[in-house]
């Protein structure tokens, strides 16, 4: 696990301004939310097999089960789902798993989330979600498993290969990201 390291190893950070505005084929999908913000799912093909997904949360309402269709939409889209075997329904589960953590700890401890972007390739999946939160999310320190609450980067540490936090210098909040290997 990092929290300090901007990017995970092979990561080249961010990508460049404007790389989720179309596919590779120039079409961008958006979706509409029950009200009347629009949510946009933004599809992006990358070299190498790399897809990219952003999803606009700020001012949406219900947004971990928002969080988790969109991804469970990604997952279809990416062959991710539906499992062929037990290990891949879990790498899948797991990722689910990890995007409720995150959005969750947002609206918790950071005035709710502001974007989720899902970046996948042939070997791992990365899910970042920003927010103008200034706190330095940590799993609790000792963990205590019996009781309610206080799981959530727990659960993250233990699931992802890897997970950290983004600041930009000057601009208020932070991405929280984290990677999870692609099934068998």
């Amino acid at each position: 696990m990092s929290t300090t390291r901007p990017y995970s190893p092979g990561d080249r950070g961010p990508e460049p301004s404007g790389a989720s505005a179309a596919s590779e084929g120039g079409a961008s999908a958006t979706g509409e939310s029950e009200g009347t913000v629009p949510v946009a799912a933004v599809p992006t093909g990358h070299a190498a097999g790399r897809q990219v997904r952003r999803l606009s949360l700020d001012g949406q309402s219900g947004v971990v089960p928002l969080a988790r269709d969109f991804t469970r939409q990604a997952l279809y889209a990416w062959g991710w789902l539906p499992s062929a075997t037990a290990d891949q329904r879990a790498a899948a589960e797991d990722v689910l798993l990890v995007v409720s953590e995150l959005v969750t700890n947002a609206c918790l401890h950071a005035e709710g989330p502001d974007e989720l972007w899902i970046t996948c390739d042939r070997k791992v999946i990365r899910l970042e979600v920003s927010d103008r939160g200034t706190g330095q999310p940590a799993p609790r320190t000792p963990h205590r498993a019996g009781r309610p609450g206080g799981h959530g980067m727990f659960i993250v540490q233990r699931l992802c290969l890897d997970w950290g936090v983004i600041r930009t210098p000057g601009v208020a909040g932070k991405t929280v990201w984290a990677e999870l290997g692609a099934p068998a």
